[in-house]
């Protein structure tokens, strides 16, 4: 059983000329003794059996010409839709059938009027079977053999027939043609609703397509972003051991080594008291590192006081004369800013231990109005920052790079000021967080 209206309408236009033609045969036969003489009767059997071998023929070229997906339209159109599933696009072919049929459905009526019912079919598929500009004249000739029957039969016997005939030719060609009208509208706006259906199909297939290529990128993106968490977090980790447990290794060696070149045993104990508290604050700064918390200096202590017991614990540890200056109006600051500043400090004041040889030195925290700098100036050697850091003696050069990598973090800079006999000047400049 059909279940779609295209369906239906291939039903209709396979076997519906057919059924109509048998309708009109049975109905003819019933009134043929009123209405025809037996000439008549043969003449309107030989047209009976020449339209069902019409039918027939044009039944099987459709059937051959149909093709696989009989919604599918010509490349570039939108599939059809309605009768012209079965008529195709008109051709030679399909004029020759509808001309013959049409001759043969009038040729029928003008012996008896009730074979206009076979006659009607043309009012359904001419469209569909002649070109646009030969659709209404098929409809126009349709509508003469329908006024003719209703009339009282072709040709009019009075003037009364043929005034019936005029008028009931004037209604049906009217009808037929405001029909014909409606339904090339329909047909249009089924086109466009077939259209827009197929180009949403071909959106929705775009969008999945993107959906899965976003799905990827994004998988992309976290992985990306986990691999970055890694590294950065190694970074951290490098620059927390390089800070703690490395300078306090540093300070160790260096006080274990002045206690043993001294000869005074008050002296040498004091530099062992100094290397068992450096190993000690070493040790609890490296666990704290290990935990992400920030340096045990700023936990009772704000900056610029964490800064001054740095700097002073520094000055006694390498005998440089060190002044800590404070400037601008003291405000709270983020745990990340002050352990980031805290930190630059710290380096910068070892490296300066380890490789400076300065007699004085000085540390300014300046609170300005959108940032804070922190400045670490010594008058010693000095040094070429562009040179490599093996040739000037600072190692591998992790403690600058470490400083800056600090103060990126917080979108700031790093800056070195130095010439060889000139001394170091480090200012950090990060923006101001307030917590």
């Amino acid at each position: 059983m059909p279940t779609t209206v295209e369906e239906r309408w291939r039903q209709f236009f396979s076997w519906g000329p057919y059924g109509l033609l048998a309708v009109a045969t049975v109905i003819s036969v019933g009134a043929a003794g009123e209405l025809m003489s037996g000439a008549e009767e043969i003449a309107v059997g030989c047209l009976v059996s020449a339209a069902f071998v019409l039918q027939t023929v044009w039944h099987r070229h459709c059937a051959r010409a149909r093709p696989r997906d009989p919604e599918a339209g010509p490349e570039g159109e939108p599939p059809r839709t309605g009768p012209e599933i079965v008529a195709g696009v008109p051709g030679p072919a399909s004029v020759a059938y509808f001309t013959l049929r049409t001759a043969l459905a009038f040729a029928l009526a003008w012996l008896n009027p009730f074979f206009a019912i076979y006659a009607c079919i043309g009012y359904f598929d001419a469209e569909h079977l002649l070109p646009r500009r030969a659709s209404r004249a098929g409809l126009l000739v349709t509508a003469v053999v329908m006024a003719g029957s209703q009339s009282g039969g072709l040709p009019p016997a009075a003037l009364v027939n043929w005034l019936a005939f005029g008028g009931l030719f004037a209604l049906n060609a009217c009808l037929a043609i405001v029909f014909s009208h409606l339904g090339g509208k329909e047909a249009e706006k089924a086109a466009e609703r077939t259209a827009t259906i197929a180009e949403l199909g071909r959106t929705n297939a775009r969008l999945e397509q993107a959906l899965a290529e976003n799905a990827a990128l994004q998988a992309q993106l976290l992985l990306q972003a986990r691999e970055a968490g890694v590294a950065d977090e190694r970074r951290r980790l490098a620059a927390e051991i390089h800070d703690t447990i490395a300078q306090g290794l540093t300070g160790v060696i260096a006080q274990l080594q002045a206690a043993t070149a001294t000869p005074d045993r008050e002296r040498a104990d004091a530099h062992l008291r100094r290397a068992a508290g450096l190993a000690r604050e070493s040790l609890g700064e490296a666990r704290r590192s290990v935990r992400n918390l920030g340096p045990a200096a700023l936990e009772h202590d704000t900056l610029p006081e964490a800064l001054r017991k740095t700097v002073a614990d520094w000055a006694e540890r390498t005998g440089v004369d060190t002044r800590f200056t404070v400037t601008g109006t003291e405000l709270p600051l983020h745990d990340e800013v002050a352990a980031t500043l805290l930190r630059i400090a710290q380096e910068a004041l070892s490296n300066a231990a380890r490789h400076s040889g300065a007699s004085r030195a000085g540390v300014t925290l300046s609170y300005m109005d959108d940032e804070i700098t922190l400045d670490v100036r010594d008058d010693g050697r000095g040094f070429d920052p562009l040179a490599p850091p093996e040739r000037v003696g600072t190692g591998s050069g992790f403690g600058l790079d470490g400083m800056r990598a600090r103060a990126e973090r917080l979108t700031g800079t790093v800056t070195v000021e130095a010439a060889p006999g000139e001394g170091t000047a480090i200012s950090a400049r990060v923006p101001w967080g307030q917590p």
